[in-house]
């Protein structure tokens, strides 16, 4: 049987197949919405792309504050992602054009070990991202996304107590 004798008929009314609906909400309602998906979560997996500086820089200035404020003990894990582009001849023609390079490994362990001013608070502190460890991996060769996935389950069950990843941890550092 071929999928579009199976659609549901738009002239009958009582045909009810499956549908889905699509709601856009413009960015202040999502940031305020965004949080309620966040209970019962046991590790969250905090993803930046290795060739969008931007999004490296969010996880420090959006990232993690809101997680820190939103569920403070729920461990998790830095995530480098697109390291196949790192190469690419295009992506790395749009940064230089862009004044940019891709992020390097050390930049992600940097980050997951950096110290930041938590910039929602009235009283202005410092705390360190906390992440569990930093991996890197690629959804398109899928190098390093099983690394990811078992890092993320290790996580749950066996959560390191929030201080930074040192060179010497085997399950930190040393997964790419």
């Amino acid at each position: 049987m071929d999928l579009t004798s199976r659609a549901p008929s738009t002239s009958d009314p009582s045909d009810s197949g499956p549908t889905t609906s699509r709601l856009l909400f413009p960015q202040e309602d999502y940031n305020q919405l965004r949080p309620l998906s966040y209970p019962n979560t046991d590790v969250f997996l905090i993803c930046f792309s290795v060739v969008n500086p931007a999004s490296y820089h969010n996880v420090q200035e959006e990232w993690v504050p809101e997680l820190k404020d939103c569920m403070p003990h729920v461990p998790y894990v830095l995530i480098g992602t697109q390291i196949d582009l790192r190469d690419d001849p295009k992506t790395l023609a749009r940064l230089l054009y862009m004044k940019e390079k891709p992020l390097t490994y050390e930049h992600g362990v940097k980050l997951a070990k950096a110290v930041q001013k938590a910039p929602h608070s009235f009283v202005s502190f410092v705390f360190k991202i906390g992440a569990q460890c930093y991996l890197e991996c690629s959804a398109l060769t899928q190098k390093g996304l099983k690394a990811v996935f078992d890092e993320a389950i290790l996580t749950i069950f066996h959560p390191k107590k929030k201080k930074k990843c040192c060179s010497g941890c085997h399950r930190c550092c040393s997964v790419i």
